[in-house]
């Protein structure tokens, strides 16, 4: 298979929506049935791609004809919804912390084996209900002997599985920034997934927002809702797969270097773009 595991890094918070809910948020962000995990949709991530594809002859090639003419010929890439890999977290000691678990490590080495991606690690951390597993035993999350975060206690446990993620992670995410990478291995932390789905409903961003009256500048009737967004710093995954149709003449390569070439700027995703939400960086594991 033709594919390469994509990245996603907020540079801000990131509201990737499904239209009005029906609980206490109004506008909250995509999530997945099953699992409750929040996700960037694989429709959304290839519109704003195509989007920004200026050569007209190339974007139809690579993302397919435009709508009216849709049923000519198949796009010669494709997407998978970007999923939730890292989520940071507010932290007593070191500000916050970029915080996974035993199954989206899982789930993102079964999807790089797909991509016939190498040099992951193989072991996969298993801490208890009780455990942050960190990767260094100097690593800026610890306060003590204790991982605090939102307001968990979590005791440390030191671990090279979860180093070597974070390595490998920070190698990925910041190819040419050690900065970056020393940053990512500082504030690492692995927590049990039932820990994970509890941070999942108290960390993500909730943020009121109000319409004016306009003769009044006081609040309209019916204009306060909540707008729910993942956090800036937020780290998502997912897959790039290419199957180039043979009447537009384009090879896997071309597909690849147009998407290299896409992701060298940070690029606008989600919704609420004219109030800041929704920047992020992009990375692709270069192909093997």
């Amino acid at each position: 298979m033709n594919a390469r595991l994509l990245f996603v890094h907020a540079l801000s918070p990131l509201h990737a929506g499904v239209g009005q809910g029906v609980g206490v948020i109004d506008l909250p962000i995509a999530r997945e049935k099953a699992t409750g995990l929040p996700y960037l949709p694989g429709s959304s991530f290839k519109g704003t791609l195509r989007d920004a594809c200026m050569d007209d002859t190339v974007r139809k090639k690579v993302f397919g004809p435009d709508t009216d003419n849709a049923s000519e010929y198949a796009a010669s890439v494709h997407f998978s919804d970007q999923r939730l890999l890292l989520l940071p977290i507010r932290s007593l000691a070191g500000t916050f912390a970029w915080i996974t678990s035993p199954y989206l490590l899982r789930r993102l080495l079964r999807d790089a084996q797909d991509a016939f991606v190498t040099g992951l690690p193989s072991n996969i951390p298993s801490p208890s209900d009780d455990q942050c597993m960190v990767s260094d035993a100097g690593c800026q999350i610890s306060h003590g002997n204790q991982v605090i975060l939102e307001d968990l206690d979590l005791t440390v446990a030191l671990q090279s599985d979860a180093r070597a993620w974070a390595e490998w992670l920070g190698n990925q995410l910041f190819t040419s920034d050690t900065g970056w990478q020393q940053m990512l291995l500082a504030r690492f932390g692995v927590v049990h997934d039932d820990v994970f789905g509890f941070l999942l409903d108290t960390a993500t961003e909730i943020t009121a927002r109000i319409k004016l009256a306009e003769d009044t500048k006081t609040v309209k009737k019916g204009g306060l809702w909540y707008e729910e967004a993942l956090p800036t710093e937020t780290i998502l995954s997912g897959l790039v797969v290419t199957m180039p149709v043979a009447k537009v003449g384009i090879s896997v390569n071309q597909v690849f270097q147009t998407l290299e070439g896409l992701m060298n700027k940070p690029l606008q995703f989600g919704g609420k773009a004219t109030v800041g939400r929704g920047l992020c960086r992009l990375g692709m594991t270069a192909g093997s």
